[in-house]
């Protein structure tokens, strides 16, 4: 989804949409009035409360693999009030963890969910002003699920790369990971050294999609047509993305 769509958002019958922000231009002061804008007064007024109607994600242009890149952006967005991010390229476990690390507060002493460590910095405003929620309420809620069954926020990693395919076990087993997304599989299979339409990539999607049920992870898909909609979803597949290819 672009920026220019945002204002039309609030007034959408959606569970969630993303803006991709990795192969478009990374525009920051853009989204900030995209998730504004979704703020939708006269729905607040007319079920008695703001919390907004879809949740708002994005994919951003670092890769998984660029850990000291993803801290700075990771805060960004989700100050800005995203209920999710979407992780290009992820590779391994560790990449993983700390990716979860990042979009989760340090634990209060009490709280059951203690693992892994937040690294995330406190400064919510405008996180709190979009969700619609007093600064306690967003506390309480923002953090990973399954993770935490409380948690409102969701990391997703793509799985991209042959490394990436190699380790998809131990990726979808961090705890935090809330989904798993190819795509249309445009890296997957340039990582894999032959044509979009090869059967070895087909080969590559069905091997994610089996640790995605064997961990009970969500896992998602691109698909352009609705026999392949139907396809995807009778295989299993829980997130699918129509539209224009990657």
């Amino acid at each position: 989804m672009s920026l220019q769509n945002c204002h039309s958002l609030a007034r959408l019958e959606l569970d969630y949409a993303y803006v991709d922000m990795e192969h478009g231009p990374l525009n920051l002061d853009g989204l900030a009035f995209c998730i504004a804008a979704m703020v939708d007064k006269g729905a607040a007024l007319k079920k008695g409360n703001a919390q907004p109607k879809v949740a708002l994600f994005a994919r951003f242009p670092p890769y998984g693999r660029d850990l000291e890149s993803n801290d700075w952006f990771v805060k960004q967005a989700l100050d800005m009030g995203l209920m999710g991010i979407i992780f290009n390229g992820v590779d391994n476990k560790e990449q993983m963890m700390r990716l979860v690390r990042y979009m989760r507060y340090p634990q209060q002493k009490t709280s059951a969910y203690q693992e892994p460590p937040g690294l995330r910095g406190y400064s919510p405003g405008n996180a709190v002003f979009a969700w619609g929620i007093s600064p306690a309420e967003y506390e309480r809620h923002a953090d990973l699920w399954p993770l935490n069954p409380e948690g409102d926020l969701l990391a997703i990693p793509m799985i991209e790369t042959a490394e990436g395919l190699k380790n998809v076990d131990e990726i979808a087993s961090v705890p935090g990971v809330g989904a798993i997304f190819i795509g249309a599989g445009g890296d997957l299979h340039q990582y894999l050294g032959v044509p979009r339409e090869s059967p070895v990539v087909e080969e590559a999607r069905q091997k994610i999609l089996t640790v995605c049920q064997a961990h009970k992870v969500p896992c998602g898909i691109t698909a352009l047509t609705k026999a392949e909609v139907d396809k995807r979803l009778k295989e299993g597949w829980k997130m699918i993305r129509t539209g224009r290819g990657e």
